[in-house]
């Protein structure tokens, strides 16, 4: 009896249709996805309050992070016309139905590493 085509996680590794080197692009790096984390941790949250929740990261390294995960759909930004200007931010849905499969790696590492 034939075994059934066990799922591929790339079918093309290198190629533009992966869909986990997509999220690889979007998510991968040292800070994005403690970023998330922090995020999905407040709902909502404001810049001065992020860089103190995510440990060692740099203001020019949390704001372009910021500006990629915005661009990419998974954060949104929020800007309060008063002074001094106030700037909250939170997930998208997008990024909330990632929540869960981050929370399977997390259990992943815990168990493994």
């Amino acid at each position: 009896m034939p075994r059934p085509k066990k799922e591929s996680l790339c079918d093309d590794i290198a190629g533009n249709g992966c869909g986990l080197k997509k999220v690889l692009n979007i998510v991968g790096g040292k800070w994005k996805i403690m970023i998330l984390c922090v995020i999905d941790n407040r709902e909502t949250v404001r810049y001065g309050d992020l860089r103190r929740a995510v440990y060692g990261i740099t203001n020019t390294m949390l704001a372009q992070s910021l500006k990629e995960l915005e661009s990419d759909g998974l954060v949104k930004r929020i800007q309060y016309d008063e002074m001094p200007v106030r700037v909250e931010y939170s997930l998208t849905h997008k990024a909330s139905t990632m929540i869960p499969i981050l929370l399977e790696l997390k259990k992943w590492g815990e168990a493994n590493l």
